[in-house]
């Protein structure tokens, strides 16, 4: 676990339950151990972001409810643009703009990001910003996946607030068409 997922994420209530359930020990050790730097992508976020075909984006209403939503594209459309700062481009879909209005009224965000076939999942929080395409057409270009045909409004940038590693006891392992298509062959 990261310095500031540690701080951000672990409440005096998770704390509590954390003492009475018998884990605080633990988590004081790493709580202990954690310096006091930014927490900053390494070369293992960055490759596995790169890899992800989707990710779960949780937001947060006006009326302070969490709202979650499926996000989904080609393989690479959630780039790192440096260690601390990651986007996509947001392309036209059902119109409800439910996520940008909530990043409007309060930027944070909640990402989970799973790797189904290895049994691998990475959170991720973070703040949020919606720029326009005609505010930021580089960004927005820069954040576009070649050869895909859907178009984008607007890019979705966020800023890296605290990541974890997660537990991968309970994920069920799952393999899209592609990995399954490449099963049996040498991919070395």
């Amino acid at each position: 676990m990261t310095t500031r997922y540690l701080r951000t994420m672990f409440g005096d209530e998770a704390r509590a339950l954390q003492g009475r359930h018998g884990s605080r020990s633990h988590y004081e050790m790493m709580e202990a151990r954690a310096g006091s730097g930014a927490d900053l992508f390494t070369e293992r976020e960055i490759q596995f972001i790169g890899a992800r075909d989707s990710f779960y984006l949780a937001s947060v209403t006006q009326s302070g409810w969490p709202y979650v939503q499926h996000r989904g594209g080609p393989r690479g459309f959630l780039r790192v643009l440096d260690p601390g700062r990651f986007g996509f481009a947001d392309y036209t879909g059902n119109r409800q703009y439910q996520t940008a209005g909530n990043l409007a009224a309060d930027p944070r965000v909640a990402l989970i990001l799973v790797d189904y076939a290895h049994r691998k999942r990475l959170k991720v929080i973070g703040t949020a910003s919606r720029i326009e395409r005609t505010d930021d057409p580089r960004l927005v270009s820069r954040l576009m996946t070649a050869d895909y045909t859907a178009h984008p409004e607007a890019a979705i940038v966020i800023d890296l607030v605290a990541f974890d590693w997660n537990c991968s006891q309970h994920i069920t392992p799952r393999w899209t068409a592609d990995e399954l298509s490449g099963l049996g062959r040498d991919t070395g």
